[in-house]
């Protein structure tokens, strides 16, 4: 992914955290980007059930308990 993609996920991301932006799509799913490694991403439910990743096992415990911390900020 080139540079100014992954500047553009930043800046459009409902938030970031961690390095990881955090980004509604529109078909109700959340997906989920590691700005400094834009080849690992992540797809979770609005309840933060993994649909599919890119990351290791090590990465996807990462971020899967940073979904549970930080999903309620999804809400408008």
């Amino acid at each position: 992914m080139a540079e100014q993609d992954v500047i553009r996920v930043a800046e459009n991301a409902k938030f970031v955290v961690c390095g990881y932006a955090f980004t509604e799509r529109g078909d109700e799913l959340i997906s989920i980007l590691n700005l400094d490694h834009p080849d690992c991403a992540m797809v979770v439910k609005p309840n933060g059930e993994m649909i599919e990743s890119s990351m290791d096992p090590i990465e996807q415990k990462l971020v899967l308990e940073l979904c549970g911390k930080n999903l309620q900020f999804m809400e408008d």
